[in-house]
C-alpha cells in the first residue's frame, strides 16, 4: 500500500494500527543504528562517544526521545496484539477491540512515563546545561547519513551485479510466501517479540525513567544497577564502564550480568529490527527486482554491521586511559570539566 493509498484507503482502526506498527518500528530501526554505533564509540573512539552524548542532551534529541520511548511502548504492545491472534486465529475477530486496547495501554503507559521523563529534563535546565550548538548537532548526523547512503548505494550495486550473473529469480530466492524460511522467519518475529518486550521495557525504565541520558555526565552521580558505583569523572565513557564490568557477584569480577544483558538485547533487535525492515521494503519494491533485491542486501548488511560492530564492543574491555581521552574531549566541546578530569588533565 503506497502513502496515498494509505492516506486515502478508509480502514479503520485496523489499517492505522498496521500503518503505526510500520512508521513505530522504522523509527526504533533507525535510533536502533545510531544507538549501537555510538555506544561502540565508549570502546574504540571514547572522545567521540562523549560528543555523541552531548549531542543527545541537545534539545532536538531530547525531543526525539519522547518520540522514540512513544515508537518503543506502541509498537511492542500492538506486536504482542499480532503475535497473541496469530497464536488463536479464531481471536482476529476481536482485532478492533484489541487494537483500542493497545491504544489505551499505550497512553496509559506514556502518561507517567513522560512525566517523570519530563522532570528528569526540568532539572536538567535548572542547572544552567552545557547545550551543543545546533549547527554541531546537525553536523554529527552526516557520517550517518553518509553511511546509509552509501550501504543503499552498495546494495542496489551487489543486486545489479547479482541480477547479471544469475537472472532476475526471486530476490529471498527460497524465500516466497509459504515457504520453509518464511515460515521461520514469521515465528521468529513472535517469538522474539516476546522475550524483547520484558528487555527492552527494563532498558527504557533504567536509562530513560531511573536514570536519563543527562545524568550519564554528571559526577558523583551514582550509576544504575552497578551496585552503588559512582560516576567520579562525570564521563559517559566511565558509566558504560561501569555497567559493563558489573557483575553477579560484585562490582568488577564474575559474570558481568550487564554485557550479558546487552548482548541478548542486540541479537534479538536487531535481527527482529531489519527483518521487519526488510519485510516493508520488499512490500514496496515487488514489482522491481532490482530494488527487491537491494532492499533484502540493505537489511543484511544493516543488521551483519550492526551485530559486528556492537558484538566487538560488548566483548572488548574499556582501559581506564579512555576516561582521560573522555575529559579531553569533553574540554574539547567545552563542557565543564568535574574536579577528576580537571586534575587529570593537569588544569
Amino acid at each position: 500500500m503506497t502513502l496515498t493509498e494509505t492516506l486515502r484507503y478508509r480502514g479503520a482502526i485496523g489499517q492505522w494500527s498496521w500503518v503505526l506498527h510500520r512508521v513505530t518500528g522504522l523509527g526504533v530501526v533507525l535510533f536502533l543504528v545510531l544507538h549501537v554505533i555510538d555506544t561502540s564509540w565508549a570502546v574504540f573512539y571514547p572522545g567521540l562517544y562523549e560528543e555523541a552524548i552531548a549531542v543527545y542532551q541537545s534539545p532536538l534529541f531530547t525531543l526525539g526521545e519522547f518520540v522514540l520511548v512513544a515508537c518503543v511502548i506502541y509498537h511492542a504492545y500492538n506486536g504482542l496484539r499480532i503475535s497473541l491472534f496469530d497464536a488463536n486465529p479464531r481471536w482476529w475477530k476481536h482485532q478492533e477491540r484489541a487494537a483500542w486496547v493497545v491504544v489505551g495501554a499505550t497512553l496509559l503507559t506514556l502518561i507517567p512515563t513522560f512525566i517523570i521523563m519530563f522532570n528528569h529534563v526540568l532539572v536538567h535546565y535548572q542547572h544552567d546545561p552545557f547545550i551543543l550548538p545546533l549547527e554541531k548537532v546537525l553536523q554529527a548526523q552526516l557520517p550517518f547519513a553518509v553511511g546509509i547512503a552509501a550501504a543503499i548505494v552498495g546494495a542496489v550495486l551487489v543486486s545489479g551485479v547479482v541480477g547479471m550473473i544469475a537472472g532476475n529469480d526471486d530476490a529471498e530466492g527460497k524465500g516466497k510466501p509459504g515457504s520453509r524460511v518464511e515460515r521461520f522467519w514469521w515465528s521468529y518475529m513472535r517469538a522474539s517479540g516476546f522475550l524483547i518486550v520484558p528487555l527492552v521495557f527494563g532498558h527504557l525504565a533504567m536509562m530513560h525513567l531511573i536514570q536519563g541520558v543527562f545524568d550519564l555526565t554528571v559526577a558523583g552521580k551514582t550509576i544504575v544497577g552497578t551496585n552503588g558505583l559512582v560516576n567520579v569523572s562525570g564521563t559517559a565513557v566511565e558509566f558504560v564502564l561501569a555497567r559493563w564490568n558489573t557483575s553477579l557477584s560484585g562490582a568488577t569480577t564474575g559474570l558481568a550480568i550487564w554485557r550479558i544483558y546487552d548482548i541478548g538485547l542486540l541479537l534479538l533487535v536487531t535481527v527482529h529490527g531489519f527483518n521487519g525492515l526488510r519485510y516493508v521494503l520488499t512490500d514496496y519494491t515487488t514489482g522491481n527486482m532490482l530494488l527487491k533485491r537491494a532492499a533484502v542486501y540493505l537489511c543484511l548488511i544493516g543488521a551483519v554491521v550492526l551485530l559486528v560492530v556492537g558484538g566487538a564492543a560488548l566483548l572488548s574491555s574499556i582501559d581506564r586511559d579512555a576516561i582521560i581521552m573522555a575529559c579531553e574531549s569533553q574540554e574539547h566541546i567545552g563542557r565543564p570539566l568535574s574536579a577528576f578530569c580537571q586534575q587529570a588533565l593537569g588544569l
